[in-house]
């Protein structure tokens, strides 16, 4: 298992291109059936088992023993223009490639049971990915010495007890067991120094949650994702370069993800229609430098400077029968990236998406939850200057295209 223990923090706080509909490296591809409305609703529907991340107290709601296991796939797209580098130490004009589409095809499981012990007590379990990206640029990518290869996944486990107050305000808490590991690699000092840093970590947080039922038609819900505090333990393997310093070094980085509040409203106008609002705010200023503890002789240290962000959703959904419900939404994400610092592991931008889904009743103990999103990103510059790595300026045109598919099954 291998982590970010370098700027792979910085990969791993950011999803680039990779995350479909998050700032940063989060992902929101927990739920297909909120997938189809953009998320919007997401921590007041409790539409099924997914609740168990969205808003754990949301479980109360739900009838009966029922299990969700889905999968969003997501196909991300990046042009690159306007470029221009310059290599390292002696700063003379750097060639390459820059033929972007560096984010490979890439899935996203997730999977959710939950089971009401008695009227009150509801008992869920989740797996899913909360955090995830990777990015593989071309050999000979011109911005190589700021970073070509980055990978980061964090897998979560989270056990989860809801309790219904009385008829208004239900609770929910679950513990979130978290496994992350990562790889990051660049070119250094000439193009056959290499450096290559992997790591891995597992460590506790907890997702908290509150639904309160104001009228039979509407619900609020506010869910709180904690912070996790991680120390990535691995290596840093040197190569290449004409120094007395190649070879692999233990490397350690203390690395914290950033806490989430997710609030959001859902309405039911009438038999048919619903209509979803929702806003969530998440305090990426966590990370402001990345700094490796490690024996290699060369700081590894890279400044960030990231800002808390903000996403803004809204949706509906129409009972067009009994069994088939139609979806859309739109949102909107702010990056919590800065102009300064953006570099290609990570050149995302603030971006709008767009998503349409359905729900359909398939029989008695099943259903099926499909959705489409597509995001795209504003164009974002990159501007870099180091002595040990030289230059790379370019414009990012950033887009992507989700799928997501999720059964049902009641028992």
């Amino acid at each position: 298992m291998k982590k970010v223990v370098n700027s792979l923090l910085a990969v791993a706080v950011a999803s680039a291109s990779g995350s479909l509909l998050a700032a940063g490296f989060a992902l929101n591809e927990q739920s297909v059936s909120a997938m189809g409305t953009s998320f919007a609703g997401r921590s007041s529907s409790a539409n099924d088992a997914t609740t168990v991340y969205g808003n754990p107290a949301g479980m109360a709601l739900l009838k009966g023993e029922q299990a969700s296991v889905g999968a969003a796939v997501i196909l991300a797209k990046t042009r690159i223009d306007d470029t221009s580098g310059s290599t390292p130490l002696t700063n003379q004009p750097l060639t390459g490639s820059n033929d972007g589409d560096m984010v490979p095809f890439t899935g996203v499981p997730m999977g959710f049971y939950v089971n009401p012990l008695n009227e009150q007590w509801t008992f869920g379990l989740g797996f899913y990915v909360p955090y995830g990206m990777i990015t593989e640029y071309e050999k000979g990518f011109q911005g190589r010495f700021f970073g070509d290869y980055s990978e980061v996944n964090v897998v979560t486990l989270q056990p989860t007890l809801s309790y219904r107050v009385n008829d208004y305000l239900s609770l929910g808490f679950g513990p979130t067991f978290n496994r992350v590991e990562g790889r990051l690699e660049t070119a250094a000092l000439v193009d056959n120094g290499r450096i290559v840093i992997e790591g891995d970590d597992t460590a506790v947080g907890f997702n908290a949650g509150l639904l309160l039922e104001l009228s039979e038609r509407t619900r609020l819900g506010v869910t709180y994702h904690s912070m996790v505090d991680y120390r990535l333990e691995g290596k840093t393997s040197v190569s290449g370069i004409p120094a007395p310093v190649n070879g692999d070094y233990q490397t350690t980085l203390d690395l914290r993800t950033p806490e989430m509040i997710d609030s959001s409203i859902t309405h039911q106008l009438n038999d048919r229609w619903t209509v979803y609002a929702g806003a969530a705010w998440t305090r990426w200023s966590r990370l402001q430098t990345i700094k490796p503890v490690s024996a290699f002789p060369v700081a590894l240290e890279e400044k960030q400077h990231w800002n808390n962000s903000w996403s803004y959703a809204t949706g509906v959904s129409y009972a067009l029968s009994k069994d088939l419900t139609l979806r859309s939404g739109i949102a909107f994400d702010q990056s919590p990236t800065n102009n300064h610092e953006r570099s290609p592991r990570i050149p995302s931008g603030d971006r709008v998406a767009i998503s349409f889904g359905l729900g359909w009743t398939l029989s008695e103990q099943m259903s099926l939850d499909l959705a489409y999103s597509y995001l795209r990103e504003e164009d974002t510059d990159i501007h870099l200057e180091n002595p040990r790595k030289g230059s790379y300026s370019a414009v990012y045109k950033n887009s992507a295209h989700g799928l997501g598919a999720q059964l049902n099954y009641f028992f």
